[in-house]
């Protein structure tokens, strides 16, 4: 969490063209399972272990770079460089946005799980950086290590949510919110109007712990506070922190916000000692930006709860899909190359047993390996050969493959016979083939 007073600093887009690519990559609104996406569950349990193995490899990034991971210093790359390398591996699509301030380059690491509506966009973030007199380890390795580990999560359950998820972790945000004021400042207008929340999350491990929600918006508060009923756990409203962290510049952008606060240089009072256990008249963090903010400055039990919540929100707030589709399936499964920029390929579905037209709801899953997907061209054929496009190419979207569902409304066209998934690439130099794909009637 940033001081109280932070300092005044001017930051400077380094490339703008890059800008938007990185604060809102182009993403398909499906999943990204080849086979169809589990049906939405609780949320999980978010391992502890996995939390603190994060914060374990961020104290030895620091240790290994003069004590800590602040804005400009090495130690921030190497942080950045660790959890983008965790999402790239898990399938994300990610986005290094580059900013200055104070002379020295920043980064904001953004991270995209395809799939869901992309006019529909739920944020979680945390920041990444240290002061430089310390590690940082619970302001904020702590909420940095719980959202990574619960975008990983996401990745090993194939969420497949309504709204399209973002994960964030900014820079500069000890140096005044520098990170995220940029992100927001420099998304366009019509990408800032797809937020439909931002969840922030900047200290949840504090050693001396409360249990603090944000006010600003009474979804996502309830949503939290619900949680913690469940666990019979009593919160407060979260005020410490008004205004000093990166949720600030999404409020003032009219984006709804919310988050958890587990207490920074307050002072915990004797009615929280017997809500929350813990010692009174003692800071909820005495070691808030110093140089005891190491691995030994966490609670666990803090840091579990709080990390099992983000889970909880992001599960709930995104509004994931009940069931996978339902009915008969009729695949293929055979590879089929996709010329680089040649003519367009197909693969096809021999459809029988079946009565009357098509569904006005036909779902087709399609599964194409490609290293730059914005070059695909990508239509259903039916029987007849009429031909309903599923995607077109973009010169924008870079990232790889597209793996998803699409709704077709099929209905004038007789159900039995062959159909036909067409591909055409109409670019150069990237290269794939289709994998599989699908129907459901």
């Amino acid at each position: 969490m940033s001081p109280a007073r932070p300092r005044s600093l001017s930051v400077a887009a380094l490339a703008v063209a890059a800008l938007l690519a990185a604060a809102a990559p182009a993403i398909q609104a499906a999943p990204t399972a080849g086979i169809a996406p589990a049906a939405l569950a609780a949320a999980p349990d978010i391992p502890l272990a996995n939390v603190k193995a994060h914060l374990t490899q961020l104290q030895s990034i620091a240790t290994a770079n003069s004590g800590n991971r602040a804005h400009g210093r090495a130690g921030y790359k190497a942080s950045v460089d660790y959890v983008k390398a965790k999402l790239d591996a898990a399938g994300y699509t990610t986005a290094l946005q580059q900013f200055t301030s104070g002379g020295a380059t920043g980064y904001n690491l953004i991270a995209d799980w395809p799939g869901g509506d992309p006019g529909q966009v739920l944020m979680a973030g945390s920041h990444l950086d240290s002061v430089t007199s310390g590690a940082g380890i619970n302001d904020n390795g702590s909420g940095s290590a719980a959202v990574l580990e619960t975008a990983l999560a996401v990745s090993r359950a194939r969420l497949a949510p309504d709204k399209h998820l973002r994960f964030a972790w900014w820079g500069a945000e000890e140096l005044g919110l520098v990170g995220s004021k940029y992100y927001v400042n420099n998304l366009a207008a019509a990408e800032r109007s797809k937020l439909a929340g931002y969840l922030n999350f900047d200290m949840i491990g504090s050693p001396n712990p409360g249990y603090f929600v944000y006010d600003d918006d009474p979804v996502i508060e309830q949503t939290f506070k619900d949680y913690y009923a469940g666990l019979s756990i009593p919160t407060e409203i979260e005020t410490e922190g008004d205004g000093r962290s990166d949720h600030a510049p999404f409020k003032n952008a009219g984006v709804p916000v919310g988050g958890l606060f587990s207490g920074a240089d307050y002072t915990k009072t004797s009615a929280q000692a017997q809500k929350w256990g813990g010692t009174a008249g003692q800071a909820f963090d005495r070691c808030y930006h110093s140089s005891c903010d190491t691995t030994a400055n966490i609670n666990d039990t803090a840091l579990d709860r709080n990390s099992d919540a983000i889970a909880h929100a992001v599960w709930t707030l995104s509004a994931g899909t009940t069931t996978p589709p339902t009915g008969t399936v009729f695949s293929n499964t055979a590879d089929v190359a996709v010329p680089d920029n040649g003519a367009a390929v197909t693969s096809p579905v021999s459809v029988t047993g079946r009565t009357g037209n098509a569904p006005s709801a036909l779902k087709v899953a399609v599964d194409i390996k490609h290293t730059y997907r914005g070059d695909l061209v990508v239509d259903l054929l039916a029987p007849d050969g009429t031909a309903y496009r599923l995607k077109n190419s973009s010169g924008s979207d870079s990232a790889d493959n597209v793996i998803t569902t699409y709704t077709v409304n099929a209905s004038s066209e007789t159900a039995n016979g062959t159909w036909k998934l067409q591909v055409r690439d109409v670019a150069a130099q990237d290269t794939g083939y289709i994998d599989s794909w699908g129907l459901t009637f």
